[in-house]
């Protein structure tokens, strides 16, 4: 007879086992996935070719994956930042609304020079993302406030204030939409020449280059990740814990600021009221399908924008909804939540 069961943690996983539990929950959160789409009535013949093919293989799907993956690498990004230190930073789609406008309001008001407008465009969607995750920082650090609570109700806050501006000074007036006056031509990314990929791909991979030296080469990240795993013994020992912090979470809302300033500038050419949907829970399930690596967040976000192009093809020929394509990535990121969980974790039984 069983006297007791219990969790153990694994002190030192072998990577095999993660690697196994990895794969398997993966495979088994696919798996899943595509019995819902059966069930909600997508033809079991034409699957391979919708999911596949028209998505990852086919030159003009793969190039529309990549450009809709460009800004989900920034939000990823910004998300696995956070987690180094435990931050839970929910509020990743109001820090890029923030960015978008910032990014906009540069171009609708012709601020500097026209050879610098584009640069200036990105510094201020950087910049107005960092400020936007401060207040959550501020009110942590001072009085233990949940940031999680917070960085959710401010991005309620950001959308309004979009909609605020677009229904009201920064209203294009030739257009019967609410959304702004087109930018210019010197203040959009410019093409790659490749179809609709643009110069924000060279950003996303700066970024990734940037975190992945500062996180897992440069003091900042041993910082981080020892604050992460138990921040009274990192401040004990000594360590900048407030310092730490406050750098690490300003430079996640500023990577979710630039993806907003990435997606005005690069595919929209104009601030409107639908950028940017779901992009934290995007964000968290990219940094989890890479382990918070920043190298393997490109691929990861590869994989979920191929899921939302996907989606796009199935819904305007299949009349599936949005919501089979955020009901995919939730059973996804569970799969591997729980993979993650038993190869981190044993069940110990004790025998009378």
């Amino acid at each position: 007879m069983f006297d007791g069961i219990s969790l153990q943690r694994r002190q030192n996983p072998p990577r095999a086992l993660a690697a196994i539990a990895f794969a398997g929950s993966l495979a088994s959160g696919a798996l899943i996935s595509v019995l819902v789409l059966l069930a909600a009535g997508a033809p079991a013949d034409t699957m391979l070719d919708d999911l596949i093919i028209q998505v990852f293989i086919a030159p003009t799907g793969l190039l529309q994956t990549i450009t809709i993956a460009i800004p989900l690498v920034l939000a990823g990004l910004a998300s696995a930042v956070a987690m180094r230190i435990k931050f839970w930073n929910i509020g990743i789609e109001g820090q890029l609304w923030l960015g978008a406008i910032g990014a906009s309001g540069i171009a609708i008001n012709d601020i500097g020079p026209e050879n610098m407008r584009l640069p200036l465009m990105l510094a201020a969607a950087a910049l107005s993302g960092a400020l936007w995750i401060s207040l959550p920082l501020l009110l942590k650090l001072r009085l233990g406030a949940s940031e999680i609570v917070l960085s959710l109700l401010l991005s309620n806050i950001a959308y309004l204030l979009i909609q605020h501006l677009l229904f009201g000074s920064w209203r294009d007036p030739a257009n019967s939409f609410p959304v702004s006056p087109q930018f210019d031509s010197a203040e959009r990314l410019p093409p790659l020449g490749a179809g609709p990929v643009h110069a924000g791909l060279v950003v996303a991979l700066a970024a990734t280059l940037i975190v992945s030296v500062l996180m897992d080469r440069a003091r900042l990240g041993f910082y981080a990740r020892a604050i992460g795993l138990n921040p009274v013994a990192a401040k004990a020992t000594g360590l900048p814990v407030t310092g730490t912090m406050i750098t690490v979470v300003l430079f996640s809302g500023a990577l979710a600021g630039l993806a907003g300033g990435v997606i005005v500038t690069g595919t929209e050419y104009r601030l409107t009221q639908f950028i940017g949907l779901n992009a934290t829970f995007s964000g968290i399930v990219i940094a989890f399908l890479a382990r918070l690596r920043p190298l393997a967040i490109l691929v990861s976000a590869l994989a979920v924008a191929g899921v939302y192009n996907a989606g796009t093809t199935l819904k305007v020929f299949y009349g599936l909804s949005d919501a089979i394509v955020v009901l995919i990535q939730g059973i996804v990121l569970m799969a591997l939540l729980i993979g993650q969980f038993f190869s981190t974790y044993r069940i110990a039984v004790a025998r009378r």
